[in-house]
């Protein structure tokens, strides 16, 4: 399924769940504190904006913010927030669609870089961010860093959380460095329900050498939003590049 069927109508009216999981406070507080800051005076670009989990937030702020977005059903959701006035949407792949103005910080939110499935379309998606970037701006990405330690030999899945009426796992492609994660959600019946999504994992090296070939230098990396240390065995990270100043 190409990524327009995977986010369609039904799972972005699905999609957000105010006040927990990443819609929690204690998730989105810190990253629009983050970006808020990096932005300072200027005009942020949001890469996959979807519904606004984010960008609604940080223009709340008073950061101007713009969006790119391939799914125009969640463009509809976030229109329930926010109208065009207030956060402006151009619908298009975050490789290559163009939004007007020149930007101090442009952002890729919650994985969302690894829903470009090559590595060619992942480069393209940083030079795309240094082409909407004023010189000294900033390309910030979060991103999971794979967990391909976790796999016995011979296996090719890893189960990443388990709760009450939920399971996430993931299957690997070692050989492509493709992942689909798979949540399943179930109750007391014998029915489960699956949401699946494709993704080409990056590791931190890599994703540097493709800030370099669009012209960025690495800022800084942490374990999360508020700065925490980034170790051998963090499992994400957020990571801020920056182009030269002119």
């Amino acid at each position: 399924m190409g990524q327009k069927e995977i986010w369609d109508t039904e799972t972005a009216q699905r999609y957000d769940t105010p006040g927990t999981g990443m819609f929690a406070p204690e998730v989105v507080t810190p990253t629009v504190d983050r970006l808020a800051a990096l932005a300072g005076d200027g005009a942020a670009l949001e890469f996959a904006v979807g519904t606004g989990r984010v960008a609604v937030p940080l223009a709340a702020r008073g950061v101007p913010v713009t969006g790119i977005e391939l799914s125009l059903p969640m463009v509809e959701r976030l229109r329930t927030k926010a109208d065009e006035a207030a956060i402006p949407v151009v619908v298009g792949d975050m490789a290559t669609a163009t939004a007007p103005g020149e930007y101090a910080l442009v952002y890729l939110v919650f994985n969302t870089i690894s829903n470009l499935l090559t590595q060619a379309e992942q480069v393209a998606c940083f030079r795309n961010a240094a082409r909407h970037l004023a010189p000294g701006g900033r390309f910030v990405v979060e991103l999971w860093v794979p967990e391909l330690r976790k796999l016995p030999p011979g296996q090719a899945a890893t189960v990443w959380h388990a709760e009450p009426g939920y399971i996430g796992l993931d299957t690997y492609d070692t050989l492509r460095q493709h992942v689909v994660s798979h949540h399943f959600r179930f109750d007391e019946s014998k029915e489960a329900e699956l949401f699946r999504s494709p993704h080409r994992y990056i590791w931190p090296a890599e994703l540097d050498l493709m800030a370099q070939l669009a012209g960025f230098e690495l800022e800084s990396r942490d374990a999360d939003w508020a700065g925490a240390e980034f170790t051998a065995d963090t499992r994400s990270h957020v990571s801020v590049y920056r182009l030269p100043r002119a």
